[in-house]
């Protein structure tokens, strides 16, 4: 008997028994899907914040309050809370000549309100500068006026998500609107830009950073942002930003953190989710895979008779091993290939939903689950076909 044959004859043996295969098969792709689906939610997420920061260019630099050892901590977390002051950032104004733009910022959260609609959303303090650091441009009005930081003037700019629940079907600028107990001009509207580094730009308020600070009764900055004017800055200025703070604070009590640090770190941790995800789908093929081999065991105890039969017509104990080996490997890869279209299926309805989020599987995880599967229906039969092998062709041909 050739190894075509035996396939033939697998391939036969499969068809016959139609709701066991169909069983074995469903194992099989629902352990596929299960990786690569799971693989491509890992995937995404990592392009995805790795996106995010490169929408923002790569040459920002944060200044944040706090020491922190972590060179690649979030900004913001880590260290002690100590002050970031607007003079901090008048300083790193003045002595910077690699930068471009200084941009003091102040957040909290407040109710933004027009007459008796309101949200609670994120209201930034900052500069003009701001917008231009963070590639955002106006939908209509204008930007926060040139201005001294120090002083406070009340006007606000929406973003366009918050501009349209408060100001429905309308123009909102030149209008007021409450922001906790004062009354605000809404110069203009930002355009709507999705979330940015986890910072909904529809849903936010921004006002001077010394109104915003006087809001929120502060003295501290939440960061200052520092945008040079190229790329190979960077690493000049991040001696320069560490010089002039020190210099003020007599101690290293702030943290500056690049975009790249900031990316890379969280694209580790991504990379290493990813990986402990598939693990985890992994197990699935593994259970699959226990199925098959207890399915192809009742099958070898069924089909006795006509393992008697292919023996005594002549086929060698490796031809009928091979026999059922072959069945396995059909189970487990046409299982395969079933999971990989459903995964298809999965990611292209993800990205239908989420279209922002690129949940396309890695080219690894597709194969390595293909070849997970396959290995998994090899292993698993071979228990079940070194019985059939065991059978005497006598007792076989009895049914015994």
């Amino acid at each position: 008997m050739r190894a075509l044959d035996q396939l033939r004859f697998a391939a036969w043996a499969l068809a016959f028994h139609r709701l066991r295969t169909g069983l074995c098969l469903l194992g099989i792709s629902i352990g596929v899907t299960a990786v690569v689906l799971l693989t491509s939610l890992g995937e995404g997420a990592r392009r995805y914040v790795h996106g995010q920061f490169q929408s923002l260019g790569s040459n920002l630099v944060f200044v944040v309050p706090g020491h922190s050892e972590t060179a690649g901590a979030m900004p913001g977390v880590g260290g002690a809370p100590n002050d970031l002051s607007l003079d901090d950032a008048l300083a790193l104004q003045r002595a910077l000549r690699q930068a471009e733009r200084v941009v003091p910022v102040s957040m909290g959260s407040e109710t933004v309100a027009n007459r008796e609609r309101h949200k609670q959303v994120l209201v930034l303090g900052s500069t003009r500068d701001f917008l231009d650091a963070r590639h955002l441009r106006l939908r209509s009005g204008e930007n926060l006026p040139e201005m001294e930081w120090e002083r406070s003037r009340s006007v606000i700019l929406l973003g366009g998500e918050l501009a349209r629940e408060l100001f429905p079907g309308q123009n909102p600028v030149g209008a007021k609107v409450r922001v906790g107990d004062r009354r605000l001009r809404v110069l203009g509207v930002i355009d709507d830009h999705g979330q940015q580094v986890g910072l909904d730009i529809g849903l936010m308020g921004l006002v001077p950073v010394a109104t915003a600070m006087s809001m929120y009764d502060e003295t501290s900055l939440f960061r200052i942002l520092v945008q040079v004017r190229a790329h190979a800055d960077v690493d000049g200025v991040l001696d320069d930003i560490h010089d002039v703070l020190y210099e003020r604070h007599g101690e290293e009590d702030f943290t500056v953190i690049t975009q790249d640090s900031v990316s890379g770190a969280l694209g580790s941790i991504l990379g290493a989710l990813t990986l402990a995800l598939a693990g985890i789908a992994s197990v699935s093929l593994a259970v699959a895979g226990i199925g098959i081999m207890n399915v192809m065991l009742v099958s070898v105890s069924e089909r006795t008779p006509e393992v008697g039969l292919l023996r005594a017509l002549g086929a060698g104990r490796a031809q009928v091993r091979g026999v059922f080996l072959w069945e396995a490997i059909l189970i487990a890869g046409v299982g395969g290939l079933l999971g990989l279209g459903l995964s298809w299926l999965s990611t292209q309805a993800l990205g239908w939903y989420l279209p922002a989020f690129d949940a396309t599987p890695p080219a690894w995880a597709v194969a390595a689950a293909l070849g997970v599967s396959v290995a998994v229906g090899l292993v698993f039969g071979v228990l079940p076909a070194n019985k059939a092998t065991r059978l005497d062709p006598v007792l076989a041909l009895r049914g015994k």
